[in-house]
């Protein structure tokens, strides 16, 4: 799978999904910083990467201003630590790969698949 790390997500992760054979990148490692959410939703969307966030701010963006992405994963975990994160990660791609598509909201106990119109059929 293609990910795009939002600037707010733990680089430590690129190392661990790349280790599992994902593509992964981050817009970290792509000036400018500090890109308005829509530019990086449009940016992953453009390379076809599922966006990885912390942000809460990309359900707007996807819902109510209805913008095109290729799957976003919203991390809202309490504990964030690196083995938790890497856990729940791991959990999700194993038991939600058909599904990233949509907007997936990954917590401490759940994995909520937000279905996203005209998103079913891929």
């Amino acid at each position: 799978m293609r990910f795009l790390f939002n600037e707010n997500v733990d680089l430590r992760l690129l190392a661990f999904l790349t280790n599992l054979g994902h593509d992964v990148s981050s817009t970290v490692s792509r000036p400018p910083r500090g890109r308005p959410d829509d530019v990086v939703l449009a940016l992953a969307t453009e390379e076809m990467r599922i966006l990885l966030t912390n942000d809460r701010d990309f359900g707007e963006l996807v819902f109510r201003q209805q913008l095109p992405h290729s799957g976003v994963l919203l991390l809202r975990l309490k504990d964030e630590s690196l083995e938790n994160v890497q856990s729940r990660l791991e959990y999700t791609l194993m038991h939600h790969k058909d599904e990233l598509h949509h907007f997936v909201v990954i917590t401490q106990k759940s994995v909520r698949i937000r279905r996203t119109p005209g998103k079913d059929t891929l």
